[in-house]
């Protein structure tokens, strides 16, 4: 669907002000949105998978933990697949967020992953700047990542900051000049971004972030001794389609949670860059982005969006 389709159909959650803003710049973002209730029900459980991150000693199926994670100095960087880990997370992405995605991407939506991450007050905390749908390609760019604050962010703690109208523009090389998958711009490229059109997307616990697969983004590292979650869930229209591998899929991957299941596919026809095989598995963005887990050569089985 088109934006102007999109826009045809009654909003349910966001206002009409908020809905052309994420079609105009590439993003949105709305203070206090999650009810006191639920936000109280996301931080105990998360709460929870925390304490649970100090029994383990390196990254495994449910915990990217970052070097140095113990039981006495716990550094969890990302509870991966929140959706398929407990109850009250799947309620939080199939509730609110899918009829805020649903004013978005049109009235049929599809749930693809969701994550969970902590950022610390750790240099290597900082998500450089990087685009989503080079991870995950689909026939069209109605591909939507929506984050939750679950605590108070400000600049002192690392938000998540885009690039106005990038969504607009062309994609990014996210392999490097020796065929490397990084996730993430070049040195190069990183330094030609304008800084004058960077919004940084702060608000209190309960507020949300939206933004496009093609938008530009990052998230500067944190000046907080306090660790900062921040619950994304993505989600993409129905008749946008897959064409490469799933990098973490879940039993709850592709499943429509507004709407029905489309008999057509739409086709932007702006290219996409292929991503490596993620058959294989992977880590995280962290691990990716700092070359955590190979030393280099034409490996990609192990990073992330």
């Amino acid at each position: 669907m088109t934006p102007e389709q999109i826009l045809a159909h009654p909003a349910r959650v966001l206002t009409e002000a908020q809905r052309e803003h994420y079609f105009e710049h590439g993003f949105v973002s709305v203070e206090r949105l999650v009810p006191e209730t639920t936000l109280e029900e996301l931080r105990t459980v998360t709460e929870h998978f925390f304490s649970q991150s100090r029994r383990v000693t390196a990254s495994d199926e449910v915990f990217d933990v970052a070097p140095g994670h113990s039981a006495e100095k716990p550094i969890l960087r990302r509870l991966k697949s929140p959706d398929e880990r407990h109850e009250v997370y799947w309620g939080f992405a199939t509730g609110l967020m899918a009829d805020v995605a649903a004013d978005l991407v049109g009235p049929n939506v599809v749930f693809h992953h969701s994550k969970l991450n902590f950022k610390w007050y750790d240099e290597s905390d900082t998500v450089k700047w990087h685009q989503d749908i080079q991870f995950f390609p689909h026939t069209n760019y109605n591909v939507i990542t929506i984050g939750c604050y679950l605590a108070d962010t400000d600049m002192n703690n690392g938000p998540l900051a885009a690039l106005r109208g990038s969504h607009n523009e062309d994609l990014y090389d996210q392999y490097n000049s020796g065929g490397t998958w990084t996730g993430m711009l070049s040195d190069d490229d990183a330094a030609g971004v304008d800084m004058s059109r960077v919004a940084y997307m702060t608000g209190p616990a309960g507020s949300i972030t939206i933004h496009n697969a093609r938008t530009l983004h990052y998230s500067p590292s944190s000046k907080s001794p306090v660790p900062r979650p921040l619950l994304l869930n993505c989600y993409t229209a129905a008749d946008a389609k897959p064409y490469t591998a799933h990098p973490q899929p879940t039993r709850n991957s592709y499943k429509v949670i507004r709407g029905e299941q489309v008999r057509w596919a739409h086709h932007d026809p702006r290219p996409c860059q292929i991503p490596p095989d993620w058959s294989a598995g992977y880590t995280s963005i962290y691990a990716a982005q700092s070359a955590e887990d190979h030393g280099g050569g034409d490996q990609g089985t192990t990073e992330t969006m």
